[in-house]
């Protein structure tokens, strides 16, 4: 018997892979990457046990967790005037031409890469698919896309919930119910935020700052501690 999962570009299953190896050498996991036009197509048929999929879906007979959002970027040739930005607006890209769409994000990247325009894509798949001819900067009011994990709601076992809980996070004496994020209905928990680091820009930055100025707080502290104990003796 093997657990089937399938999985969209962009993500990256492998920490839940090894984390599945471990916990459950009896239960083999396939883990197959899909199109994204294709992703629910044999979890519905019930070729697939799992799916890793891009939001949004059509939700009906399915349990779904959605999980982490993905930052949106521009993917702009890298001689464009933009491509140095920091980050960018839409109104940035407003009288910019767009690429053609096309419903592999490769080609829409060697599409922009020979100049036909700019694409918007998950951060994700701009880095899958990223090309020394091309940048990809964050738009800051661009829509986030969500990864989520769906499976059929007749295919509710243990071991489906036991892989949910693998990818929650959740340790092997956790039991289902001290989860706050467990399947309810067809929408299983609140969404689980992951932050999403862009490609480029102030955000990492700002970051590295924010532990700084902790850092330089906490040293402060010790030193105005030392000084009253100090006084004390």
């Amino acid at each position: 018997m093997t657990l089937r999962l399938r999985y969209v570009a962009g993500v990256s299953p492998a920490k839940w892979l090894r984390a599945w190896a471990e916990r459950r050498p009896d239960l083999p996991l396939e883990a197959v990457r899909v199109e994204q036009p294709e992703q629910l197509a044999e979890v519905l048929a019930g070729g697939a046990d799992l799916a890793f999929v891009r939001l949004p879906v059509e939700a009906e007979g399915l349990h779904r967790i959605p999980l982490w959002e993905e930052v949106a970027v521009a993917v702009l040739p890298k001689d464009h005037p933009l491509a140095d930005a920091a980050e960018l607006t839409l109104a940035d890209l407003e009288h910019e031409p767009a690429a053609p769409a096309q419903p592999d994000p490769a080609m829409t990247v060697e599409l922009v890469a020979a100049g036909t325009g700019y694409a918007i894509l998950p951060h994700s798949l701009a880095r899958l698919h990223h090309r020394r001819d091309v940048a990809a900067v964050p738009v800051t009011d661009a829509a986030p896309t969500r990864i989520a994990l769906v499976w059929r709601v007749e295919r509710d076992d243990a071991d489906i919930q036991e892989f949910v809980g693998v990818v929650r996070g959740r340790t092997t004496r956790s039991s289902r119910g001290e989860s706050d994020d467990d399947a309810t209905g067809s929408e299983a928990g609140s969404p689980k935020k992951a932050a999403a680091t862009p490609p480029k820009g102030g955000a990492g930055k700002a970051a590295s700052r924010g532990r700084g100025t902790g850092r330089a707080a906490s040293a402060r502290s010790g030193r105005t501690a030392r000084k009253r104990g100090g006084r004390g003796r």
